[in-house]
């Protein structure tokens, strides 16, 4: 798994016929500077985008960001809130899974080798080239727990 560079992404999208536009670099950007544990849907990214003076269209956005996810370079994560978040895939030791709660959408980032080690596995068993291997747990959180007890 990469880690990216405006130099590395436009390497691999030159390979694939694309090009790196000033669009995608910012987006990438964005990515790289989000902190530990931050996810962003399409709409954060389009809000923080216009905060800064970025004039990139919402479908702009998401186009950059399937795209992106199909490279391997963002991971598409499903937390719950009934839109798709992504977040940089970043390489092992980095990589991590996501522990949700269904009714308040906390989420908790773990790791778990054994996960990564199975999905590469079977990946390569296969023949297939691994991009990603995520695990998405979805719970009650305890304080959701609490507040569905009767008193």
């Amino acid at each position: 798994m990469t880690v990216y560079s405006a130099t590395s992404l436009k390497a691999e999208l030159n390979e694939r016929g694309w090009r790196l536009t000033p669009q995608r670099e910012t987006i990438l950007h964005i990515f790289q500077d989000l902190p530990q544990g931050e996810h962003l849907s399409a709409e954060d990214l389009y809000h923080r985008l216009e905060t800064k003076g970025e004039g990139i269209s919402l479908s702009t956005i998401y186009r950059t960001l399937k795209l992106m996810a199909r490279m391997g370079i963002l991971r598409e994560l499903e937390l719950g809130e009934g839109h798709k978040h992504y977040e940089l895939n970043q390489p092992y030791p980095h990589h991590h899974h996501h522990l949700i709660c269904i009714r308040c959408n906390t989420t908790i980032e773990f790791k778990n080798d054994s996960i990564l080690k199975i999905g590469a596995k079977t990946a390569q068993k296969e023949g297939y080239h691994l991009l990603d291997c995520q695990l998405s747990i979805h719970a009650i959180c305890p304080k959701c727990q609490r507040s569905l007890m009767p008193v």
